[in-house]
């Protein structure tokens, strides 16, 4: 199985613990996290062939995320290590529903430094799918960088991914994202969103529908949209449908979007996903809803345990799931768009 190659943030989430008491000062854990890190895992620890390339500050936290990504059977060949700036990190705090907000410490930091002459051209040459976020876009050297590596990733026959998993937080005041945002989405094959930013491009782009006929106009032949426990949207330029997700108890949501970003990639390089295929294995009813079942799997045995790299689930676990639950989600409908 060839490689899929995780590009951008790795950092360090302080996830809140429970307090002892009224009066205790909150106190916080670390956990090696980043969105991009975090699909990385996601596929090895489900037994793909997972490669992250990326910038680790040359600091006690940069080791711990280098020793958590071997550890989860990730390959390490293409980070890159630097005593310019620390590895960044991020103070997660849950409310009572399991639902995340974050306080980022970031820019300057250590994965904002990788250039592209840092990337290793047998990287691109060993990857079925070259998968990226938005936090590599919050910069204007970083997302050229990132851009240059879905060129490159195209060129070598890779199919590429973006998720924005947008965060506010990490752009600059006053920067608008939507220019960058957009360079991005019309070089990706396959497009992940949440709800939330489906609704950011949206409000900028005249609706919704604006949105799509520019996704089509771009590369993007698959359109996946998440919206937490309610039905996940998947579009193609010619098909449209929803599948229902199982419903789960949410006890941390920090990782289940990577988590079915992961299984997502996962199961479309077991299909032999290729960027001229793609849409047709999307509109293929049995095979979509086994790539969906699988990934809407995962992100529910994500969510429902604390953590980042710990909370994503192995094969087995993904395996009892489903022979536990069934089909994964519920188709609700498909049609010709």
């Amino acid at each position: 199985m060839k490689s899929i190659l995780c590009f951008g943030e790795a950092l360090i989430d302080f996830h809140a613990q429970p307090a002892a008491d009224a009066s205790s000062p909150p106190a916080y854990l670390p956990h090696a996290g980043g969105a991009p890190a975090n699909v990385a895992v996601a596929v090895a620890k489900l037994g793909g062939h997972a490669a992250f390339a990326g910038m680790l500050g040359a600091d006690a936290f940069g080791d711990l995320l280098l020793r958590s990504l071997a550890d989860a059977g990730v390959d390490m060949r293409y980070v890159q290590r630097t005593d310019k700036a620390n590895t960044a990190l991020a103070f997660v705090s849950l409310d009572a529903s399991g639902e995340r907000s974050f306080s980022f410490y970031r820019p300057p930091s250590a994965d904002l430094l990788f250039r592209a002459n840092h990337f290793d051209e047998r990287a691109f040459a060993d990857a079925a799918i070259f998968h990226v976020c938005s936090n590599s876009l919050t910069e204007e050297t970083i997302a050229a960088v990132t851009l240059e590596g879905m060129t490159r990733a195209r060129a070598a026959g890779a199919l590429v991914s973006f998720d924005m998993n947008l965060r506010p937080a990490l752009w600059p005041a006053g920067e608008n994202p939507h220019p960058r945002l957009w360079a991005t989405l019309e070089a990706a094959d396959l497009v992940k969103l949440s709800a939330e930013e489906l609704d950011f491009v949206a409000a900028e782009a005249g609706g919704r529908e604006h949105v799509y006929q520019r996704l089509w106009q771009g590369r993007a032949r698959c359109l996946i949209i998440t919206d937490g426990a309610a039905a996940i949207h998947w579009m193609t330029p010619t098909h449209a449908g929803r599948l229902q997700p199982p419903a789960v108890a949410a006890v941390d949501t920090t990782g289940g979007g990577d988590a079915f970003v992961g299984g997502l990639l996962y199961s479309l390089a077991e299909h032999h996903a290729q960027p001229d295929s793609l849409a047709d294995l999307i509109a293929d009813e049995g095979r979509r809803e086994a790539v969906l079942g699988f990934a809407a799997a995962c992100g529910a045995l994500a969510v429902g345990r604390r953590g980042s790299f710990a909370a994503m689930p192995d094969m087995a676990e993904v395996r009892r799931f489903l022979d536990e639950h069934g089909a994964a989600g519920t188709a609700v409908s498909a049609h010709a768009s």
